[in-house]
């Protein structure tokens, strides 16, 4: 590694650290939408929490965390809701032949 770019790297770790202190404020924060998880089953799939989370490949323990809002849906998760948000038919199809298969 260059000086530069250790310079750079060890600048970043200072900065981080002074944000993490509060003296300083991130240069971007990243905020997403709430998914609704019991919206989208009830009305999208009408499923129980159990039936849902069979379906999703998730503990039922999952679901309810989501739902009572102790945890929230990120990465693959997320993504999978958001889709299943807008076409529920489509995902209900490709994850119930896949649960059979």
């Amino acid at each position: 590694m260059n000086k530069k770019d250790f310079d750079e790297m060890i600048g970043s770790v200072r900065e981080a650290k002074r944000i993490m202190r509060g003296a300083a404020k991130p240069s971007r924060v990243f905020t997403y939408a709430k998914i609704d998880v019991r919206r989208i089953r009830e009305q999208k799939f009408r499923k129980s929490q159990s039936e849902f989370a069979l379906m999703l490949g998730l503990s039922v323990n999952t679901i309810q965390d989501w739902e009572q809002g102790r945890r929230h849906p990120s990465g693959p998760a997320r993504a999978l809701l958001s889709v299943a948000s807008r076409h529920p038919k489509m995902v209900a199809e490709v994850l119930l032949k896949q649960a059979a298969a």
